[in-house]
């Protein structure tokens, strides 16, 4: 949201001029929300959740097979068939993933998936990517 949030202000005053100045010319014509300065600003927004998805995500679950959060609950994410950790592709595939699936509102219903799913308990990032979640001591499966 950090991210976010010192553009709101801008794009809400930018839209807001637009109709204000299709107000005062008397004219009806059509508002886009989304023009060149309105796309500047998500394109800046969606460069830096990228930038910030493949340091935070991909890159330490590739490296090491996990972020900050997963090492402070002792979880590690491994690669289903080597079940060592995943490869970067693997890594960016399962955050991918995991990113469209939370933007189409499913993201609930593919983490739940996992609670019912046998024998690996994958959800469907993890499946996509062929991994799995993994207890970080002695690789004991959740």
């Amino acid at each position: 949201w950090s991210v976010v949030f010192p553009f709101v202000g801008k794009t809400t005053d930018h839209i807001q001029g637009k109709i204000d100045a299709v107000r005062q010319s008397g004219e009806t014509k059509e508002v886009w929300l989304i023009d060149g300065t309105t796309g500047g600003y998500l394109a800046i927004v969606l460069g830096a959740l990228l930038v910030f998805g493949l340091l935070y995500e991909v890159l330490p679950t590739s490296r090491w097979g996990r972020t900050l959060g997963k090492k402070l609950f002792g979880l590690k994410v491994l690669d289903l068939e080597g079940q060592d950790k995943p490869g970067f592709r693997a890594a960016l595939v399962r955050w991918l993933v995991y990113g469209v699936l939370s933007l189409v509102v499913v993201g609930v219903v593919n983490i739940m998936w996992c609670l019912f799913d046998r024998p690996w308990r994958q959800c469907w990032h993890d499946k996509a990517a062929r991994t799995f979640v993994s207890r970080d001591s002695g690789g004991v499966r959740l």
